[in-house]
């Protein structure tokens, strides 16, 4: 079918829950301006997606050697998808491209920054490309201040001739007087065992050295979220356009999982601002069978209903009795996934205890949600530092033990001048309106500046992308 087609944006997140949801956000956006947009993920998450998803954006997946062990009910590893990312898509991710791109289609490929291979790839066709940060801007000057921490002797350079990235002092450090200070054993890349740390690293200074030919930085946060001079000596231009408002906001969201919807119905029930909210995110590890224990007990002598997102493989870890006892009392839900966004706009939640994911703090935010913070690793540490130093809207939990939850949960709630500071933030972020006109503003200025770098804002197409995109999923464009 020959007709007039709109110009492409193609997007590529990291594939991990809490980059697909921002990055689908920032798709609805390109769609409101006029573009169609295409996201690629890989071949092991899509067929979840596209259970979960609407089909005004065009999801296309790509191959990934990965579908195995996806059959086995497992989600690979963060290794398994950085070997896929660099050895596998690449081929496929530039076959799509110079199919779309032979009459002019593609205006920009958008690169989550932790998927920084397909850079290359959109350099090798000609396209121009952008990158996107999902998450909290501050997080992103710590990755970029690598060498000004191997300079400083914070981490370690090498070991046998590999990078490690370990720390080699103890304690808190701060990037500047603006930036919370944060302990040296918190760095985004320190999870799992040295061997795993030495490798994180790795993958971070690799993608540090593609970031610096960016043209264009998108970042899903405020502008005033951190004013540091830092910044300025970036070679990107940071535009600053979060939170992202499509105009698409009771579009449902993309999940990996089903959520339960049963939930909404019990938390209509509850009394206005009785209930508290529990969730450690989608791609963290569990906490531990301890923490599971002593949060399970110190909810239930709070005395107060609660949601909590606990998977089903994790809930063995409860004390015995537990889930028979909230069924029986009716005071609770324990939920496998749960619809976040309806759940923090609700007025019947009080407060959200949170492992500190920044989507999920985003969130909390714009719903003006108390938050009792519990990081677990990467970025959270400094999304934590944020919360409770910088805008103190939130409490810090040191523990999971009953007597820390308790006072937490007393301290958090009573506290009425922590009310006005969330409603301030939340002006500061999304205007008095609560439209983000802000945000929304420099977005049009990077698109502004797209079109000036672009041949071309639309394009007469000679084949039809449905197609093209058909034998992308099905393997037949393979270079």
């Amino acid at each position: 079918m020959k007709h007039l087609k709109k110009p492409i944006i193609v997007l590529v997140p990291y594939p991990a829950q809490g980059h697909v949801s921002p990055m689908q956000k920032l798709a609805w956006a390109f769609l409101g301006h006029g573009y169609e947009a295409v996201i690629v993920v890989p071949q092991f998450i899509h067929r979840q997606i596209m259970v979960h998803t609407d089909h005004e954006i065009k999801w296309v997946a790509l191959p990934d050697g990965l579908a195995h062990e996806q059959e086995e009910g497992e989600s690979p590893d963060f290794f398994a998808i950085e070997s896929a990312m660099e050895n596998t898509m690449p081929t496929h991710l530039e076959g799509l491209l110079r199919k779309l791109s032979e009459d002019g289609d593609v205006a920009c490929l958008i690169v989550d920054l932790l998927a920084s291979w397909a850079l290359q790839i959109a350099d090798a066709c000609g396209i121009p490309s952008a990158g996107f940060w999902p998450a909290m801007f501050a997080t992103y000057l710590f990755i970029a201040a690598i060498p000004h921490m191997l300079r400083r002797g914070l981490i370690s350079h090498t070991e046998s001739w590999i990078w490690t990235g370990l720390p080699q002092q103890s304690g808190k450090f701060s990037l500047e007087a603006e930036v919370p200070a944060i302990s040296t054993e918190d760095l985004p890349w320190l999870i799992g065992t040295d061997g795993a740390r030495k490798g994180r690293f790795k993958f971070w200074k690799r993608n540090l050295e593609r970031w610096s030919t960016l043209k264009w930085l998108l970042v899903n946060s405020f502008p005033d979220e951190s004013k540091v001079e830092f910044a300025n000596k970036l070679s990107s231009r940071v535009l600053p356009i979060g939170p992202i408002c499509s105009g698409h906001e009771l579009t449902k969201n993309v999940s990996l999982w089903e959520e339960d919807m049963s939930c909404l119905k019990w938390l209509a029930k509850q009394e206005e601002k009785s209930v508290v909210y529990i969730s450690f995110g989608s791609w963290v590890s569990p906490i531990g069978e301890a923490n599971l224990k002593n949060l399970a007990l110190a909810l239930e002598a709070s005395g107060r209903p609660f949601i909590w997102v606990l998977r089903s493989t994790w809930r063995q870890c409860l004390p015995i009795g537990f889930l028979d006892s909230l069924v029986k009392q009716d005071r609770g839900r324990v939920v496998s996934w749960a619809p976040q966004n309806q759940i923090l706009q609700h007025n019947n939640v009080a407060c959200y205890i949170t492992h500190c994911g920044w989507n999920s703090i985003l969130e909390a935010l714009q719903f003006q949600k108390k938050l009792l913070c519990y990081p677990v690793a990467g970025d959270q540490f400094v999304n934590c530092a944020y919360v409770v130093q910088v805008w103190r809207v939130g409490l810090k939990l040191h523990a999971l033990e009953p007597t820390h939850v308790q006072q937490g949960l007393f301290s958090l709630i009573q506290d009425k001048d922590m009310d006005t500071r969330l409603r301030k933030l939340r002006h500061r972020i999304m205007g008095f309106a609560g439209n983000n006109n802000t945000g929304a503003f420099i977005f049009n200025t990077f698109l502004q500046d797209l079109n000036k770098a672009s041949s071309t804002t639309t394009t007469l197409a000679t084949t039809d992308t449905e197609d093209v995109l058909g034998a992308v999923t099905q393997g037949k464009i393979q270079d």
